[in-house]
């Protein structure tokens, strides 16, 4: 098995195995093959759904109005029988899991979005299996919109992820609703052209892809990860192995293409923003070091230029001015000032912490 990144959207019905109540062996055969994903070498991200319908077990399923604040209730009661769940069904088979609350602003924020991804990150350098919700205690959008979908969309683009899993209790997307049209085929793969009309409104949707709910918002899900170069597979949470087939490239679920490839979308995320916050001067030396794909260290800045954050998109230029890379600053601009020059082992003796040896990673920038 090739060594990926991984996310893994487990749906309601996935984790109830169509019931009422979180399914306890369900939940113990999707740890043992995660185990076993994690034992090849892949590293696994969790978005889970399932804490409204545990909030409903806890309270003995209370007969409650259908609006936002109820089911917000219901979230804030599930979701540590949730995570309790899944620390023993993990435990079972020597895994560790960290749970993490997302909100869409997490994303839209480029410092916040860093932050996120550099938690994720360290999370998975250790070997842990990070399950991800949305803060549904506060947030709405979630319960509204996707029950988790599009969230694992945005985590997939957050982690960089090779692969993205949408379980469901569907085999994948057919061409047309499988229980009222007999002729309905299953799609096994979508290429990385612009979907097509027919393919929305096989999914429950119009042609502009508008509509909530079901296999519809998988499609949105699986449209957007695939922009940002990840593959992504709708199939089913019940079939055997299910995991450990699609890891391995096995047809099983319905397939979509990426679009671009993973660095290119990185790219595309750094050259997104039409504000350039700062300027960061370098030497001879480390212009030569940015030619040849390195990262940009402490000890070849000269000059730090203007106010921004960590995480602000800044503008490196080497000697006589030449603009050389725009980058996404691991520091923000007075504590880099106060590392010009400096070694990457200094940093935290001079800043009282650090968030790497790069002022920007190689990963974070554009030459020009």
């Amino acid at each position: 098995m090739n060594s990926q990144r991984i996310v893994v959207k487990l749906g309601t019905s996935t984790l109830t195995a169509g019931g009422k109540k979180l399914s306890a062996p369900r939940m113990v055969d999707l740890a043992r093959q995660v185990a076993g994903l994690l034992a090849g070498g892949s590293q696994v991200v969790l978005v889970s759904s399932g804490a409204i319908a545990a909030g409903r077990e806890v309270l003995g399923y209370p007969s409650l109005p259908k609006h936002l604040p109820a089911k917000q209730m219901l979230a804030a009661v599930g979701q540590p029988r949730l995570m309790t769940l899944y620390e023993q069904v993990f435990g079972i088979y020597g895994t560790r899991v960290a749970q993490v609350l997302l909100t869409r602003a997490d994303f839209g924020d480029r410092r916040r979005f860093l932050n996120a991804r550099n938690t994720l990150d360290a999370l998975l350098q250790q070997a842990l299996v990070p399950i991800i919700n949305e803060n549904d205690t506060l947030a709405t959008e979630e319960i509204r919109f996707g029950d988790n979908d599009n969230l694992s969309a945005q985590v997939a683009n957050l982690v960089e992820a090779d692969l993205l899993l949408l379980l469901t209790d569907q085999d994948g997307l057919y061409s047309a609703d499988p229980r009222q049209d007999p002729n309905a085929r299953l799609i096994h793969q979508v290429g990385p052209e612009p979907f097509a009309a027919s393919l929305w409104e096989a999914a429950g949707g119009s042609a502009g892809g508008l509509g909530t709910g079901g296999m519809l918002t998988k499609l949105q899900a699986a449209d957007l990860a695939r922009h940002a170069g990840v593959t992504v597979v709708i199939a089913s949470g019940s079939a055997p192995e299910v995991l450990q087939h699609l890891a391995q490239g096995d047809e099983i679920g319905t397939r979509f293409l990426p679009v671009i490839n993973k660095l290119e979308g990185r790219k595309r995320y750094i050259l997104s923003s039409s504000h350039v916050a700062g300027e960061v001067e370098v030497d001879a030396g480390a212009a030569r070091a940015l030619a040849h794909g390195g990262s940009l260290l402490p000890a070849g800045v000269v000059r730090v230029k203007g106010d921004f954050e960590r995480g602000d998109t800044v503008r490196v230029t080497g000697p006589n001015d030449k603009a050389l890379a725009v980058g996404l600053s691991s520091y923000p601009s007075a504590e880099l000032a106060q590392l010009c020059g400096r070694q990457s082992t200094e940093i935290e003796s001079i800043l009282g912490y650090t968030s790497g040896a790069e002022v920007i990673h190689r990963n974070n920038m554009i030459l020009l």
